[in-house]
This record gives C-alpha cells, structure tokens and sequence, in this order.
C-alpha cells in the first residue's frame, strides 16, 4: 500500500532520508519542504567559499528541485515554510515564501529535519555593526559579497568553534584582517586544553588574532567592546556562538522535547507521536559513552539516522547503538580529528570514570620520508579494564585515520589490549610499521600495569617553579638549543656512566624530544633499582606547544630557554 511522506528540511538528513525512502518504493509520494531557496547544499563546505577554494556558490549546492524530481520522483518544495502541525488530521501547513499563498498538505508519515539555528544572543549594539550568520548558501553569499566589496577589510569572528574557526581561517586566506574570539579559555571543544594549544599556536601563527577567556560585552559603530575593555575595530562581525536545535515546530505540535533541549525520539527516531519522526541537529541522541542524551550537530549521524527511518517506515528491522561524537578540523596547515570522551567532558559531567591518558607524539609515517611530521596523539583508557574512551589527534598528516580507528573500537567496546593487537596497513608514504595507534595501546597497557609512572607537560610548570629534579636525556647539541630552565643535562648515551649525579631520595623527572628516549631512560633506571623515577610524556616538544601561546598573549615568563616545535 502506497504512503504519501512528507519530510519538513531538504538538507543532509531530509534529503538523505527522501532519497532512501525512494530506492524502497516506486508507489510512495514524497514531498519534501526547505524553508530556503536550496536543497541538499553541502552544509560543511559553506566557510570554504570565502577563500575561493569553492569558487562559485552554486558549486554547494549538489541537487536541485528539478533533478529531485527527475531522477527521483521526489518533489521538493523551496521556499516553502511548514508553519503548523495538526497531529490529529495528519496534515500540515506550508507558506509558500515565494507568493504568500497558505495552504495544507496531508501526510501519512511526517518527518522532521528542521536543524539547528545560529544562535544570535541579544548582545547590546546587535544593530551597530554589520552582522552574519552562517548557516546556508545564502547566508555564506551574502558574507562573501559584502566583505568582498568594503575598501576595509576587519572581520571579527565570535566563537570558537568548528564554524567560527574554518571561517576565520578562509577569510585570513582570502586576504582579510581576521580577529577570532572565544569567550571560554581555549577554542573547539572536543579537544582538550592540553591539546588544543597546537591549534591556538597555528592560528595565531598565520596572521589571526585570537582572543581566549574574553567575551563580547557590547557592539558600537563597528567595533566590539570586550569584556576586558579591549575594543576591536570591525567592518563586519561573523556570529558563530554555536546552534540551537530548530524546536519551534514540534513544541507547538507539543511533540515531547529531551532534557537537553532538541527534540525526544526513540531508538527508533520516532516522536512522541507515532507518525512523525525527526533526525539530525534537531533531535538529541544517546551517548555511548555517558549513556546520557546528548545534542551532536554532525553530518555522518543526521545521515545515519535518514536511512535508519526510511528502514523503520518500510518495516525493516534495525539497531540503534548509540553516538559517540567524532568530527574533524583543518586548520591552516595542521589537521585535527577527535572521537569519545576528553578530559573537559568527564569532569563537566561529573562522570564517575576512572581513567588514564597516553599522550604521545610520534611521527606519522617513517621519518626519512620528506614529508613526514610529528604527529600529536591523546588516548583515554578506562581503569582498572583498559577500554577506551576517547581519542584526540593533531598533526599535518592523516589523523582522521587513526581517530577512525579509534571510533571503531569505542563502538566495539574495544580494550588497550585490541588495539596493541591490530593489523593496520603500512608503507614508509603511509605510516610506520609500529603505528601511533599501536603505539597508544602498548603505553597505555603499560601503564596499566605499573610497568612506570609517568607526569604531563601540563604538570612541568609546577615542577620547576618547585625546583624539582629534571633531568634532559637529549643529546647535548639539543640541550643547548633550548631547554627547560634548571633542568640537567644527562644525555641517555651518557646515562649509565652518570648514575651518581641522579639522587634516589627524592622525584626524579626524566623528558627527552617526545618521550621515547626518556621512557628507555626510565626503564634502564627502574631496572637498576630507582623507584623514584617518572617520565615526563610529551617531553620538550610537547611542552613547547603546551606553553607557547599562553606565554605570548599572557607575557609570562617562560620556563624553558628557547622553544621547540620541531
């Protein structure tokens, strides 16, 4: 028996949902309605219009009405607002944007994709500056025409998430004078502080002005006036705070709303009401990890949840395992790619996880390879049992690879001890033989079972401002090149002949460039009967990006002589 189903939002998760439903059924009627002028637009590739890496705003947009309708048998109504639901008659009402004209369109089932919004905050002097939103093609035309035409070329963004960044950086690449602003401590959230400090560095280092721990206190004649006192010059203001589940709809239907705001569905994306479902930015979702609803505004799980209600309409059985949260940023020349729980998260939610870190920095394909670089790795692992929780990578190579990796264990329920065990492809071009992930998951069981103990360079400051025992295992050429202030210097070649200069009846800290030489050093010393003795993971490198930034913008005194990133 044919359906008629109507799905209210033409992008990612109604379009996707539309186009599943068809390659079910020929005799179904789908009617699908965009508020916009456009439907199936690549949402994610919006920012990179401004720096002409997607010349033309059309190129965003991937189907159209026409070929909907052509290729699909699917009409697509743009500009065309759903402005009520009437659960009892099945039917809704549309506003054609375009004439005015009101009228009602029946459904059997009613799916709703309606998204999130940008959140625009009733900052005082909103009217006094030129602002933009970004949140469609139209939007991102509109930002790219007007900054294209003004003589002075001031942008401000406000927010420091995955919008805010990708369009500071497209608009310093187009030329612009860009100021970025976070009113938390540290930009994008599903990185840890101690991790993000790499991206904090990058984008300070092309020409950005980041502003962290200062929020937006009012606007006057094109300038922001911070919290601060600090007053920036603005020709135009990018609002990129965050987004807000699109809900307007269905409270007014008085379909039920989660506790995190979005819209309640079951495993099955239904509502409260039998015959209506919603997907994507709109609906909150359940965490794996956390086993609490969450709010996760990704493309891969609206797309996921589309065919999982396309499946449920036709009748075909399906599973709903949950979310776990994994996304990925560029970021000039450094890619960033993140998956499960971080630290920040644990402790925001007061989650009752015992855990520990491996925070390694290894390069990311065989080092005599021209473009190989080091690359950043952060793992979490539950304790006493060795899961793994969440995983963070940064490096300008392929960490969208080894985040994958990760993800599919977290969803497998995966251990340290499957990672140490995966069989992962390798060619010198490619990785190493021993990859970062392997790596993570020997360390990790490692430290599981007290082999040794190790500190964080986010820890080093308070070491040294107590004067505790460092000792440098690099070479000497590298410790003349810079090192941390009062540290020794015991190159690991050195070590065993030097075994009376290291004390026994006090901590002993031991770094080396990243952490590998030093940990042989810790081993070797372990094994000559020291207990006192901790490796300092990250070593030099990673310290270096963990202090540089907060040293500049905080004019602090550093605590090494001269930094490495290298």
């Amino acid at each position: 028996m044919s359906k008629k189903i109507l799905i209210v939002g033409g992008v990612a998760g109604g379009a996707s949902a539309a186009a599943r439903l068809r390659r079910q059924s020929e005799e179904d009627r789908i009617i699908m309605f965009e508020k916009g002028p456009h439907v199936s637009f690549s949402n994610c590739s919006l920012p990179y219009h401004l720096s002409g890496i997607i010349q033309e705003a059309d190129d965003l947009v991937l189907m159209n009405p026409e070929l909907f309708l052509s290729q699909y048998n699917i009409e697509a109504r743009t500009q065309s607002e759903v402005i009520s639901i009437d659960r009892k008659l099945k039917e809704i009402e549309v506003k054609n944007l375009q004439n005015g004209e009101v009228y009602k369109e029946t459904y059997d089932k009613l799916i709703l994709s309606p998204g999130a919004a940008p959140i625009v905050p009733p900052i005082p002097g909103l009217e006094q500056v030129n602002i933009f939103t970004v949140r469609n093609v139209v939007d991102i035309d509109r930002l790219h025409q007007y900054v294209s035409s003004i003589h002075e070329k001031e942008i401000v963004v406000i927010g420091g998430g995955f919008i805010g960044i990708e369009v500071a950086e497209n608009l310093r690449e187009a030329g612009y004078q860009v100021t970025l602003i976070e009113a938390m401590n540290q930009i994008l959230r599903p990185f840890d502080y101690d991790m993000v400090q790499i991206l904090h560095k990058e984008i300070s280092d092309h020409g950005i002005q980041l502003i962290v721990g200062d929020k937006v206190e009012r606007f006057e004649e094109n300038t922001v006036i911070l919290a601060s006192g600090k007053e920036i010059k603005a020709n135009a203001v990018v609002l990129a705070i965050g987004v807000a589940p699109e809900t307007k709809l269905a409270k007014a239907a008085e379909l039920s709303i989660g506790e995190t705001g979005a819209i309640w569905t079951n495993d099955d994306y239904l509502t409260s009401d039998p015959d209506i479902y919603a997907v994507g930015d709109a609906i909150e979702v359940r965490n794996v990890l956390t086993g609490k609803p969450a709010k996760i505004s990704l493309a891969g799980p609206a797309l996921k949840q589309a065919r999982s209600v396309a499946n449920h309409i036709h009748g075909q059985k399906q599973s709903n395992n949950g979310y776990i949260g994994s996304s990925a940023i560029k970021v000039f020349d450094y890619n960033g790619a993140s998956t499960g729980l971080n630290e920040a998260l644990i402790e925001a939610m007061k989650l009752e996880i015992k855990y520990d870190v491996v925070h390694i920095i290894l390069s990311d394909k065989v080092g005599i390879m021209p473009d190989a670089a080091p690359m950043h790795f952060k793992l979490l692992f539950e304790v006493p049992g060795g899961r793994i929780l969440g995983a963070q990578a940064i490096g300008r190579g392929d960490v969208t690879k080894r985040i994958d990796i990760i993800a599919t264990l977290i969803k497998m329920n995966g251990t340290l001890e499957n990672l140490k065990d995966l069989e992962l492809c390798y060619a010198p071009p490619f990785s190493t033989a021993k990859d970062i992930v392997n790596h993570a998951g020997y360390i990790g069981s490692n430290l599981l079972s007290g082999t040794y103990r190790q500190v964080r360079v986010t820890q080093v400051r308070d070491l040294v401002e107590r004067g505790e025992v460092i000792i440098d295992v690099r070479e000497r050429y590298e410790y003349q090149a810079g090192h941390i202030k009062g540290s020794l210097s015991i190159p690991l070649s050195e070590l065993r002949q030097r075994i009376n200069e290291i004390p026994r009846n006090r901590p002993v800290y031991l770094h080396c460039r990243t952490g590998q030489r030093s940990y042989n050093a810790v081993m070797a010393l372990q094994n000559l009967g020291y207990d006192n003795v901790y490796n300092i993971t990250g070593s030099f490198l990673g310290l270096s990006y963990y202090e540089y930034f907060n040293d500049m913008t905080m004019q602090r005194e550093p605590i090494v002589t001269q930094y490495n990133f290298n």
